[in-house]
């Protein structure tokens, strides 16, 4: 398994050992010692699947307090995944970095507590899966606006398909620092 890390240092991508022939593939998804040896010591609670037609966009979410990790992989289709530094007084405050995650290239991505995520789906359709390092929880969920011209994201479509949610989010501006999480070395 081979991994590395993006331009915000926290976001780990893994691209998994893929065993192919002419009947198909297979690779493992999830290997708790695997990812250990790796360095990749994080606990789940959680799994989740979504699945969303060209032209939708989820996010930014995130949920503070009980911020969630998510270890996220696409199952069929392709996405394009934006993640957002959130964190007052971090060195990468309101940066943002995205990748392409498909069936195809079966990389998984890590993205800690502390961050806003969203993504954008640039084929028919999207299976997208994710492990969670802390329960959903509707009442703490929050949603940064996905077009927030700070954070000058660069999507892939300009009049997406939205949730009520992600149509109402807030600039990072407009966000009350009482909802963003702190900073703290090492994290």
């Amino acid at each position: 398994m081979k991994s590395y890390t993006l331009e915000l240092p926290e976001l780990l991508v893994f691209e998994p050992k893929i065993f192919g022939d002419n009947r198909g593939f297979f690779l493992e998804t999830w290997n708790e010692k695997r990812y250990r040896e790796a360095g990749f010591t994080t606990n789940f609670v959680q799994d989740n699947l979504s699945f969303s037609r060209r032209g939708v966009l989820r996010g930014l979410h995130f949920q503070e307090p009980h911020g969630q990790g998510k270890f996220i992989c696409v199952l069929q289709g392709e996405v394009h995944d934006v993640t957002v530094d959130i964190r007052r007084g971090s060195p990468t405050f309101g940066k943002s970095v995205a990748v392409i995650l498909s069936g195809d290239n079966k990389r998984q991505l890590y993205v800690p507590p502390g961050f806003a995520h969203g993504f954008c789906v640039t084929s028919e359709t999207a299976l997208f899966t994710y492990k969670c390092t802390d329960y959903y929880r509707p009442e703490f969920e929050h949603s940064l606006l996905w077009c927030d011209p700070e954070l000058g994201i660069e999507w892939p479509i300009s009049d997406p398909q939205l949730a009520e949610k992600d149509r109402r989010g807030k600039t990072l501006k407009e966000l009350s620092t009482q909802l963003l999480p702190a900073y703290q070395v090492g994290s």
